[in-house]
C-alpha cells in the first residue's frame, strides 16, 4: 500500500520518516551485513544501523505519546489532536538515535541526525520546514558526521552523505524534490565506493554503511513522494571475504576506575581488521577491541578527550553535544579507553566488543563468564501472567507490555541472559519480526545459534514449547517447534477504541473486536457472544486443544462459559485456561 505523502517536513512527517527508515533497514539488514567487509568484516552494520534508527523511532513515538496526552508544548493538528512541534520531534529522533547507536556506523548516523535536528529545531515556532530547509539539514548534517570523525576517508558512509548534500543543494523545489535528488545522489556516490577503497574492491561490494545511509534516504522520498525508490543491491561483484579470528586475548583488558557497568562480547572477524566505516583503515592484526559508551561531559573535557583516545587507537568518533556524547573507538587497551572516559566525565552504558575468539571475561579480567547450558528458548510474552507460564517452562522472558514492544537491545541482552550455546527466539508478535531478526543476527556475532521462530502470538509460543525437548538435535528441535507453532491458528478479543474501518466492517469506538490471524472477523457488543463466535469459526475447520488467555480486565464469568460451549459443541476438543494480566487484549485464543 503506497505511503501518503507528507508535503512538508513536520512533526508527522518525521515520525513517518522513522518508522519507514526502520522497515527499510529491517528488509536490507541481512544484505549489509553481509557486505561488510571494510575494514572489520564483523558483519554487523545493518544490524547496528537498525538498532540506532529503532531507538529514534522509539523516541519519537514516545513525545507524539506524550503529547496525545496532554503533555507540555502540545500544539494542534486541525483536528483536535494535540500533537508535537517540529523541533520536539526532530529533537527527540536525534537524541534517540545518540543513546541507541551501535557500532561506527550507527554512531556516525546518530550525527547526521543530529546534524538534521540542529536546523529542523533551531526555531521552536516554525511548525514545518519546506525544501530549502531540508537543504539546510542535509547539509549541516553531512559537515557535522565528518567533522566527528578524527580521521575520515573517502569511499564511506561519510562520502555517501556529502554526495546527498551536494545533490541537494542543487535542486529547487518542495521537499519531495529536494529528497529525491540527495537519494539518487547518494545512490550514485555508493556505486563509486568500490573504486575509492581496495577492500570493496577486492570484495566486489559497495561500502555497508554507505548502503545503509541509502536504505534511511530511500524512506525520506517514499515519506515525501508516497512512492518508494527502487531498490539497490549491496554487491557489484561478489562478496569474498572469509571470517577468521584475531590473535588477541581478552584478559589483556586493564581495569577501569569506575563502578559502571561493563559488557563484554566476543565477534570474529576477518583478517583484513582495522577500523570501521568512516575511519582510517588499519593493517592486519589491528586493535583487539571496539569500546563504545555514552558520555556525560562538558565540550573541552570531550576535546581533551578526542587528544587521548586518537593517541590509544584508531576508527575514533566522538558524537553528540549539549553534555551528553556517544565514544566509538577501537583500541588494544580498552580499560585505558574507558579510563579517559571517567576522567572526562561520567561514562556509562559501556560495551566493549573483543575482536576475537575465546572466553570472555569481565573488564577488571578477574573472573570468566560460567559455563554456558547447551540450548535455551527465549520468548517474548504480553503479560506478567504468561510471562510466569513461560519460566515455568524453562523459557527465559521479555515482558511486553501494552503498547510498549520490547526494542531489539531488550531482545539481544534476553539471548546472553539465557546463557545458553543454542537459543531458540519466540517473538509471538508478527511486528517483532525485524527486531528479531536483528537481535539473532547480533547474538550469533557474538557466538550464540539462534534459530528464530516466527510465531505471531504467545499462544503459538505456547504450543512451541509444549513440543520443546533440549536433549533432542537443534535442527530437528527447530523443525518440531515451528510445526507446532504453525499448527496453531490465534485469535484476540478485545475493544475498540475508536471508529475504523476493518476487514468486517466499520467499527465504533466500544465495539468488541475478534480477530483470527491478525484480521478482523467479527464486530459485536458482547464480549462472550463475540468470543463465542469467534471460537466456532476456528473450530469449524477442527482442533483438538484449545488454549484461552485471560486478561485480569475480563468478565469473570467469561472462562465459564467458553470452555461449557466447547465441551457441549465439540466432542474430543480439550481446553486450558491460563490468566495472562494485564496482556492488552482481553482475551487471547489458541486452536490447535
Amino acid at each position: 500500500m503506497a505511503q501518503v505523502p507528507q508535503t512538508f517536513f513536520d512533526a508527522l512527517a518525521v515520525r513517518t520518516w522513522c518508522g519507514l527508515a526502520l522497515d527499510a533497514l529491517g528488509r536490507a539488514r541481512e544484505e549489509i551485513d553481509a557486505i561488510n567487509v571494510y575494514p572489520v568484516a564483523d558483519g554487523d552494520t545493518g544490524t547496528n544501523l537498525y538498532f540506532t534508527v529503532e531507538s529514534a523511532a522509539a523516541a519519537v513515538e514516545a513525545v507524539f505519546a506524550g503529547h496525545a496526552a496532554g503533555g507540555p508544548g502540545a500544539q494542534g493538528d486541525g483536528a483536535g489532536v494535540a500533537g508535537p512541534s517540529l523541533a520536539d520531534a526532530a529533537r527527540a529522533m536525534a537524541h534517540g538515535a545518540l543513546i541507541g547507536a551501535r557500532g561506527n556506523s550507527g554512531t556516525i548516523l546518530a550525527q547526521l541526525l543530529r546534524g538534521m535536528a540542529q536546523v529542523l529545531a533551531a526555531d521552536e515556532e516554525t511548525a514545518w520546514a519546506d525544501g530549502q530547509g531540508l537543504r539546510l539539514a542535509l547539509r549541516r548534517a553531512a559537515d557535522s558526521a565528518r567533522q566527528a570523525v578524527v580521521h575520515p576517508v573517502e569511499g564511506t558512509v561519510l562520502t555517501v552523505a556529502s554526495a546527498a548534500a551536494e545533490a541537494a543543494d542543487g535542486a529547487e523545489g518542495d521537499c519531495g524534490t529536494v529528497a529525491r535528488a540527495a537519494y539518487e545522489g547518494a545512490r550514485a556516490a555508493l556505486a563509486a565506493t568500490p573504486g575509492q577503497l581496495a577492500a570493496l574492491e577486492r570484495a566486489g561490494v559497495v561500502d555497508a554503511g554507505g548502503r545503509g545511509l541509502v536504505a534511511v534516504l530511500a524512506a525520506l522520498v517514499e515519506t515525501f513522494t508516497g512512492e518508494a525508490p527502487e531498490p539497490v543491491p549491496g554487491a557489484h561483484g561478489r562478496v569474498t571475504a572469509a571470517l577468521a579470528t584475531g590473535p588477541a586475548d581478552p584478559s589483556c583488558v586493564s581495569a577501569p576506575s569506575s563502578h559502571a557497568r561493563v559488557q563484554v562480547v566476543q565477534v570474529p572477524v576477518a583478517a583484513t581488521t582495522g577500523c570501521a566505516d568512516g575511519a582510517v583503515a588499519g593493517e592486519e592484526g589491528g586493535p583487539a577491541f571496539e569500546v563504545i559508551y555514552l558520555l556525560e561531559a562538558g565540550d573541552s573535557a570531550v576535546e581533551r578527550l578526542r587528544e587521548r583516545l586518537d593517541a590509544l587507537g584508531e576508527s575514533l568518533v566522538v558524537v553528540g553535544g549539549d553534555g551528553l556524547w556517544n565514544v566509538h573507538v577501537h583500541v588494544d587497551d580498552a580499560g585505558a579507553a574507558v579510563e579517559a572516559g571517567v576522567e572526562a566525565g561520567r561514562p556509562y552504558r559501556i560495551r566493549i566488543t573483543h575482536f576475537g575468539a575465546g572466553d570472555a571475561h569481565t573488564a577488571r579480567g578477574e573472573r570468566p563468564v560460567p559455563e554456558r547450558v547447551q540450548r535455551a528458548v527465549v520468548a517474548v510474552v504480553p503479560g506478567e501472567g504468561l510471562a510466569g507460564v513461560y519460566t515455568e517452562a524453562g523459557a527465559t522472558t521479555v515482558l511486553a507490555r501494552p503498547g510498549e514492544p520490547p526494542a531489539g537491545g531488550e531482545l539481544v541482552e534476553a539471548l546472553r541472559r539465557a546463557h545458553a550455546r543454542e537459543v531458540v527466539l519466540l517473538p509471538n508478535d508478527g511486528e517483532l519480526r525485524h527486531t528479531a531478526a536483528a537481535a539473532a543476527e547480533q547474538a550469533r556475532t557474538e557466538g550464540i545459534r539462534v534459530a528464530l521462530i516466527p510465531t505471531r502470538s504467545a499462544v503459538q509460543g505456547i504450543a512451541a514449547l509444549a513440543v520443546h525437548e533440549p536433549d533432542r538435535r537443534f535442527d530437528e528441535d527447530v523443525v518440531a517447534m515451528t510445526s507446532a507453532a504453525g499448527a496453531t491458528r490465534y485469535a484476540e478479543v478485545t475493544v475498540a477504541e475508536r471508529q475504523a474501518w476493518t476487514t468486517a466492517g466499520i467499527c465504533q469506538a466500544g465495539d468488541v473486536l475478534g480477530l483470527i490471524d491478525g484480521d478482523v472477523a467479527v464486530i459485536g457488543t458482547d464480549v462472550a457472544t463475540t468470543a463465542r463466535t469467534v471460537l466456532d469459526r476456528m473450530l469449524a475447520a477442527g482442533g483438538e486443544l484449545v488454549t484461552l488467555v485471560l486478561d485480569d480486565e475480563a468478565p469473570d464469568t467469561l472462562t465459564d462459559r467458553l470452555e461449557s460451549h466447547v465441551r457441549d459443541t465439540y466432542l474430543a476438543v480439550d481446553t486450558v485456561v491460563y490468566r495472562g494480566g494485564r496482556q492488552g487484549v482481553l482475551l487471547l485464543i489458541g486452536v490447535e
